[in-house]
């Protein structure tokens, strides 16, 4: 079973948790070269296959791009397929589920400095608690992201059509709200993916999702 970390500076994790975001971003690994380049994409067939739960389909996307030339990117791959069950990434303080440690002489655990004690980059994806299921993938432009999708997101109407926003771990972010949930999108995504993304209006694709534990 693969994993999928939300970021809990901004408190996406939580939402997800709580059910608030149904849909994360990420970014495709090769954009378009230049105008001469077209997309091509893939949807292959379903399958079915067993992931430990029960049978399922999964459909899977690929896309690359190709110039009149002939010359091909290399394909963007999704790393999660519709209907596949993925376990959300806590830190095993936070989620309470931890593997075997070796025990120090009075019998606590000791915790490697890279441990998932720590750091969710490390845990193990079967002592994950909470999981979601991929409903659908979208291939867009980041930009083209609907004000509908950005409260998905987990963009925070705080006023109806007034005010929007989103959580930090030091609160509400910023002393300003937004306008409109795209304004609050776009300054949270540079937040979680770096500065200048949200102009860079890369690739991505969307994945929505459901919460099933």
């Amino acid at each position: 079973m693969k994993k999928i970390m939300f970021n809990d500076k901004y408190g996406l994790t939580q939402a997800v948790l709580e059910g608030r975001k149904t849909m994360t971003r990420r970014i495709c690994k090769y954009d378009r070269p230049d105008e001469t380049y077209g997309i091509v994409s893939l949807a292959f067939e379903p399958i079915d296959y067993n992931n430990d739960r029960n049978v399922i389909s999964t459909l899977d996307y690929a896309f690359c791009w190709k110039n009149n030339e002939g010359d091909f990117t290399d394909w963007n791959i999704p790393k999660y397929k519709v209907c596949e069950v993925v376990a959300i990434a806590q830190n095993y303080g936070d989620c309470g589920n931890m593997p075997d440690y070796e025990l120090d002489e009075d019998g606590y655990p000791i915790m490697p400095k890279k441990s998932g004690f720590f750091n969710k980059m490390f845990v193990r994806a079967d002592l994950m608690p909470h999981h979601i299921r991929i409903a659908n993938i979208k291939i867009q432009r980041l930009q083209e992201i609907s004000n509908e999708d950005c409260l998905k997101e987990g963009i925070e109407e705080h006023l109806k059509n007034v005010q929007y926003g989103f959580s930090s771990n030091i609160g509400y972010c910023g002393q300003y709200p937004f306008p409109n949930p795209r304004e609050a999108f776009a300054s949270l995504i540079d937040k979680v993916s770096g500065r200048g993304t949200w102009n860079n209006n890369p690739y991505v694709f969307a994945y929505e999702f459901e919460l099933i534990d």
